[in-house]
């Protein structure tokens, strides 16, 4: 039993340093080996890796994922007409260059996070300043993200860092002038219905008149027809008329006779006042129109 605890702590010692001189770097970290205080080596690949012991040489991981940092408040900026919005935003970065990374921000993430956040700050007074609200809000949204992401990636690039993408989450205005906003933004609608109504209202007049010309040059056509072909039937029917007087005179007279009796007598009220022996009777008293013998 004595003779085996020599052994053990012999083990014990063999699996320390050998744990104190080597190191796993997994998916998604880098390594820094230091040797008095100096990187020695920067590691990128996975695996198991060997160094030599405390104090001479030690080991530093970062964090080598996208990771994404979120403004914990709506920057309040300033567009060229003077009025405050009040703007979200979120960065994507990673850790380019670990050395530089570590040489600027050391082994956390604090000091980068807070630089980018007023970076992101900085760029956004640079292109919102210049725009009118309507082109941040809805015009030129895109574009002021693509200057924000180019004008961070060039400044943080020297430290290290790359930036994946730059996104505004939510534009809104201030307070104070959400009001007066709403009340022009309502003033600009209501001009632009009155307008359309003016529009549709001179438009439907000149529909209108339009249809009421063709309307009357139709009328006026269909009525010009008409009285030629009216005008057509009488003569034929004058016509017929006269060449029926020259066949029979006296069949024609009696004719236009009885049309006379039957339109003067079309009603049973009609009264006519006439002398029985005038010519308008003749047809009456004798069917060959002469008078009857008393």
């Amino acid at each position: 039993m004595h003779r085996l605890v020599p052994i053990v702590v012999g083990l014990l010692i063999a699996v320390a340093a050998f744990s104190s001189m080597t190191f796993i770097v997994r998916e998604r970290d880098y390594a820094l080996v230091f040797a008095l205080g100096e990187v020695r080596r920067v590691i990128d690949k996975p695996g198991l890796y060997f160094k030599l012991p405390p104090p001479f040489q030690n080991v530093v991981l970062l964090d080598k994922r996208v990771l994404s940092i979120e403004s914990p408040d709506a920057e309040r900026i300033q567009t060229s007409e003077k009025k405050n919005l009040l703007i979200d935003s979120y960065i994507k970065w990673r850790i380019a260059d670990p050395q530089k990374y570590y040489v600027t921000f050391g082994a956390t993430d604090r000091a980068a996070q807070e630089r980018l956040l007023a970076q992101i700050r900085d760029a956004l007074n640079a292109s919102v300043n210049v725009r009118t609200v309507n082109d941040v809000v809805s015009k030129e949204r895109d574009k002021i993200m693509s200057e924000v992401l180019s004008n961070v990636a060039r400044r943080v690039a020297p430290l290290g860092v790359e930036v994946v993408d730059v996104r505004l989450k939510r534009i809104e205005f201030a307070p104070e002038i959400s009001e007066s906003v709403y009340n022009r933004m309502m003033a600009e609608r209501t001009q632009a219905a009155n307008n359309l109504r003016s529009v549709g209202a001179a438009e439907s007049e000149r529909i209108r008149a339009n249809a009421d010309r063709q309307r009357d040059e139709i009328v006026a056509d269909a009525y010009a027809k008409a009285q030629a072909v009216h005008g057509e039937g009488d003569a034929e029917a004058a016509g017929i008329y006269a060449e029926a007087f020259e066949k029979d005179p006296e069949f024609y007279r009696f004719y236009k006779s009885l049309d006379s009796y039957k339109q003067a007598f079309k009603d049973e009220s009609d009264v006519l006042v006439v002398d029985p022996s005038s010519d308008f009777f003749r047809f009456l008293k004798s069917a060959e129109g002469t008078p009857q013998q008393q």
